[in-house]
């Protein structure tokens, strides 16, 4: 018995334990590249639906989600096998999206539509279907799960959604052309990026007024193309790494003062980030150059350029 236990442990100290693993979308190619947290370098080309964009994993991690743009579909697969397990229903031309804290809903914004659509995931059916505004971009849901925001790019605003009812409560301006929404600070604050506008909105989520605004100047780079789309905070949300499109930049902001700190220079229009496990790298999608820069949080500076297929928009950890 001593020696199949020892030749067990034997057999289970040289399995390698799987990597981290950064999954980017390339809008152009209808791919996955899948890149090795550890290696830096591409290990797998998945193939998927048409212009994939948004991704996320379920909170498990055993499956993702991708919404397939052009094929009007969140498509599910299975990270092992790269295989797509079915379509969801979603609406029209679904870019970005965010998963319940059940992880069971999926509430999807619908470009074309105008609309924000709630899937189950178990049933693969639709339970809701919200108006708001023209042009619905970016997806956030609070902390303790009742709150939904859907932004809106031409109506120029942060929908506010009760996900007990699927109905609006409120509706908030923000600057121009809004992308990306995030629920801070255990969900204390809501930031809300605005492309063209050029600015970060943080909101009071429990009264929904606005108590900040976040403005970006980087030597050199002309105004107009300084647009904040993506963010992430790093560990304990002390600071927000933004972010700022054809700029070719990455601001660093301080999260309690709104100030910003500093900017990384990284790959062409940059798109959307993913940070490693323990939040020491950050990989950013740069849609033009089709590379992926890898920055060093720390230290604040990019490290390395990973190529991937073309038009890298999404990015999503794979723990």
């Amino acid at each position: 018995m001593k020696t199949s236990l020892t030749a067990l442990a034997i057999i289970l100290t040289a399995v390698p334990s799987m990597a981290a693993e950064i999954w980017v979308t390339n809008e152009k190619d209808d791919t996955i590249s899948v890149i090795d947290v550890d290696s830096l370098e591409v290990t797998r080309t998945i193939p998927t639906g048409e212009r994939p964009r948004g991704i996320i994993f379920s909170h498990d991690y055993s499956v993702v989600y991708i919404c397939a743009s052009d094929s009007d579909a969140v498509q599910v697969m299975d990270p092992e096998t790269g295989k797509i397990l079915h379509d969801l229903p979603s609406g029209e031309d679904p870019e970005q999206f965010v998963l319940h804290p059940d992880n069971r809903h999926l509430y999807i914004a619908n470009e074309d539509d105008a609309i924000t659509t709630v899937v189950d995931t178990q049933t693969r059916k639709v339970v809701a279907q919200i108006s708001v505004g023209v042009e619905p971009e970016g997806m956030a849901v609070s902390p303790d799960g009742k709150v939904a925001i859907t932004t809106s790019e031409t109506t120029n605003m942060a929908h506010w959604i009760d996900t007990s009812t699927q109905k609006l409560f409120a509706n908030t301006l923000v600057d121009s052309r809004p992308r990306h929404a995030e629920f801070v600070k255990d969900g204390a604050e809501m930031w809300v990026s605005s492309e063209i506008g050029g600015t970060i909105t943080v909101f009071d989520a429990s009264t929904q007024a606005e108590k900040g605004k976040i403005e970006f100047e980087v030597q050199g780079v002309h105004p107009d193309r300084v647009q904040p789309v993506g963010f992430e905070f790093t560990n304990g949300d002390t600071h927000a790494f933004v972010a700022l499109g054809p700029s070719n930049h990455v601001a660093v902001v301080n999260a309690d003062t709104y100030e910003v700190e500093d900017y990384i220079l990284v790959g062409r229009r940059v798109w959307h980030m993913a940070f490693s496990p323990d939040k020491s790298l950050l990989f950013t999608t740069n849609g033009v150059s089709g590379d992926v820069t890898v920055i060093d949080v720390a230290a604040r500076e990019a490290i390395k350029s990973i190529k991937v297929g073309r038009f890298p928009w999404g990015a999503a950890l794979r723990p």
